[in-house]
């Protein structure tokens, strides 16, 4: 058996897979009656939709079988999301990759596979709609143009989801998708006796900009500052737009001097941006810091109305 590998991206494959708040949930029917489609349609035993998570394969919606999540070190799934077309094993049998796997000696047997990677964005395969039997089968073409028709129905199902998570114009976590992942941060930091920290950041002058050159210059200059973020923060940091020219990050197990060397390389970074951009503004911002050991009493909330003060305080001592 080969485990599959894990895709290059994965930290920000699994953020974008945590953000939409999916893991865990009930079944939905939006999701259970393209399964029960699928099933009925290409007369298999199994249909599923499996997110793909850290260690495991969870089913979203599932047709013909009773478990829930099977280990990701086993799943088909966890290969056909490293590619972004159809992952089709006719027999499994006779397929090096998966002949001895658990999965293929023992329940469910699975011989025929087909999986239809579920894309979020482009690169960020999160998980499968796919097909599973006990006998062998091959798809032809028309079954193939189904199989990504039924899959692209449940894309736009799950981007419906992320639009709750997401900040539409950015593309980095809302503030309920920053709260979420911060949230599951900070869980692993008192897990792990870890310090954390909340960057807060506000746009300088923002105003001014949407007011003299339009408010697409202003969603612009909120697109280039995300792209500064997104380029120097770790994938293990939390990132987000709180709203309006607010963001935010939470970074874990840092030190003084890191997140010291983080702001300078931030600075760096959006003075090489607005030297780039050529424009008749400069997106200029003001930052604030707040530390915290792991067994702070503090609520995501208060740690971050911490940084909030922090930056305001510097905001005040420079306009004197």
């Amino acid at each position: 058996m080969i485990k599959p590998e894990l895709p290059e991206n994965e930290a920000e494959r699994l953020h974008a897979l945590r953000t939409l708040e999916i893991l865990d949930t009930t079944h939905e029917e939006r999701f259970d009656r393209v399964t029960r489609m699928a099933k009925r349609m290409f007369g298999v035993e199994i249909s599923l939709v499996s997110l793909v998570d850290q260690n495991r394969q969870w089913f979203k919606s599932k047709q013909g079988l009773e478990a829930s999540e099977t280990p990701r070190e086993i799943s088909f799934c966890g290969h056909a999301i490293n590619q972004d077309g159809l992952f089709i094993i006719p027999n499994a049998t006779e397929d090096d990759r998966f002949s001895d796997n658990p999965l293929v000696t023992d329940a469910p047997n699975i011989r025929f596979y087909a999986g239809y990677p579920l894309k979020l964005r482009q690169g960020i395969n999160i998980g499968t709609l796919c097909l599973i039997d006990s006998k062998p089968k091959h798809l032809n073409e028309d079954d193939k143009q189904l199989l990504n028709d039924l899959g692209a129905m449940i894309e736009q199902e799950i981007r419906s989801i992320q639009l709750a998570t997401l900040d539409e114009l950015t593309l980095i976590s809302n503030r309920r998708g920053f709260l979420t992942l911060a949230e599951h941060s900070q869980k692993v930091c008192q897990r792990k006796k870890i310090p954390m920290s909340v960057l807060l950041f506000d746009l300088n002058k923002f105003k001014p900009i949407n007011d003299n050159f339009g408010h697409h210059e202003g969603d612009f200059a909120l697109k280039q500052f995300a792209e500064v973020m997104r380029s120097v923060f770790r994938a293990s940091d939390v990132i987000g737009r709180l709203g309006g020219d607010e963001f935010v990050a939470m970074l874990t197990d840092a030190t003084e001097a890191h997140i010291a060397e983080i702001l300078t390389r931030f600075e760096t970074e959006m003075e090489a941006m607005n030297k780039a951009i050529k424009k008749p503004y400069s997106i200029t911002y003001s930052a604030g810091v707040a530390s915290f050991a792991h067994d702070t009493a503090l609520s995501l909330e208060e740690m971050v109305a911490k940084a909030d003060a922090e930056m305001y305080e510097k905001k005040k001592n420079r306009a004197r």
